[in-house]
């Protein structure tokens, strides 16, 4: 049985963000980079539950860590949401 494959907008709205892409892109460029040595889930920008969250999903290598590590990529590189 395959794991279940979330989305970014799943994602944003899991963490309880806006999930339109236009949100989407306006979180990425308001909250990156990222500096090099910050964790994703220690950034300021999230709140208590929304940092247990991700690392919860990090360590455990759950079904959403693909779309988190996704959305680490975005805000260290900066770079916006990609069209599919």
């Amino acid at each position: 049985m395959e794991s279940p494959v979330h989305s970014l907008p799943a994602l944003f709205k899991q963490l309880g963000l806006p999930d339109d892409p236009v949100s989407i892109e306006q979180f990425v460029a308001s909250h990156s980079p990222l500096k090099p040595d910050l964790k994703l889930a220690e950034a300021f920008f999230w709140s208590d539950a929304q940092k247990a969250f991700l690392r919860e999903e990090i360590l455990e290598d759950a079904d959403w860590a693909v779309v988190v590590d996704e959305l680490n990529l975005m805000l260290r590189g900066g770079r916006g949401v990609q069209k599919k």
